[in-house]
């Protein structure tokens, strides 16, 4: 949607892509976190087995169990599972403190093939619910979030405003950063990502970043600016720090999880309050994907 006529050459790539309307899905494309096996959810990489898997965001855990392929959509589930075989593994988060997984269980996808720059773009509706629908990328000591759309703040007044702000950002995993983002912006959209579906794309370059919003450009942003950015919100940065740091390969992630210091659903009627009634008592709110689309110019890689 950036480039309509397609005046770039713009090629896609179908190692990432994907259209979810396949009977089942595609393994060898993406690593679905805490599949089953002898009734216990499993958290080991196939193409790294000796890594560490995230289990997800306190108190929610992910399992493979939760999604489905429904009318040619992905649909991800948020679940209320008390009897789910959560782990004991207490850790203390990056950001926040330490909590119990327990009564919610969330989904996670992770792209197994990497690639640097491009258009991606994904249609999507989020979930109605005191949980995150998000979109995003993981890469060598680096982060790239999409999106991380929080459903419904429900329990604070002054953060009604949640369930409709695209929250994006670029993230730093190296000292001293830590993590942080070394950009972000949190701009309302004038709709609720709850509602319907919407197209959010990203034209990502070397040169930075074009945000698109159901075909219209929404947010820029330049290595310049990212620098500008991280050095006015972060401390001990070295005088030629770049705050541009997504100049890597990325593999992409769909998840949902609980934001603790945004409330998080506390009993089954709670996580499906803004459910339809029909939909109602069956333990599940979804966020809905009809497709991840990634598009790139011969050059990339």
């Amino acid at each position: 949607m950036s480039d309509p006529s397609n005046k770039g050459n713009w090629v896609l790539n179908t190692e990432v892509s994907d259209e979810f309307d396949a009977d089942k899905i595609d393994e060898d494309r993406w690593f679905i976190v805490g599949k089953f096996k002898d009734g216990v959810p499993q958290y080991v990489h196939p193409d790294k087995p000796e890594k560490w898997v995230w289990k997800g965001r306190a108190p929610s855990q992910f399992s493979g169990r939760n999604y489905r392929l429904e009318d040619g959509k992905l649909m991800l589930e948020a679940r209320w599972e008390p009897d789910f075989p959560f782990t004991d593994e207490v850790r203390k988060p990056v950001f926040g403190e330490p909590m119990k997984h327990e009564n919610i269980t969330t989904p996670c996808f992770i792209g197994r093939r990497s690639f640097t720059y491009g258009y991606i773009e994904i249609k999507s509706k989020s979930a109605d619910a005191e949980v995150t629908s998000a979109f995003w990328s993981m890469g060598p000591k680096m982060e790239f979030d999409f999106f991380e759309s929080f459903g419904d703040s429900r329990e604070d007044p002054n953060k009604d405003h949640l369930d409709s702000e695209l929250w994006w950002s670029i993230r730093d995993w190296e000292k001293p950063v830590g993590g942080k983002p070394s950009y972000t912006e949190r701009k309302q959209l004038g709709f609720r990502m709850s509602d319907d579906f919407h197209v959010y794309g990203i034209e990502w370059s070397e040169s930075g970043i074009n945000y698109y919003i159901d075909g219209k450009l929404f947010s820029s942003m330049t290595p310049k600016q990212a620098t500008a950015w991280a050095k006015q919100n972060r401390k001990d940065l070295p005088d030629d720090y770049n705050g541009y740091v997504a100049t890597r390969p990325i593999n992409l992630w769909l998840d949902m999880e609980t934001f603790p210091w945004h409330g998080y659903p506390n009993s089954l009627e709670d996580l499906e309050q803004n459910s339809p009634e029909d939909k109602k008592h069956d333990g599940v709110v979804d966020f809905e994907v009809e497709y991840i689309r990634v598009w790139q110019k011969p050059e990339a890689k």
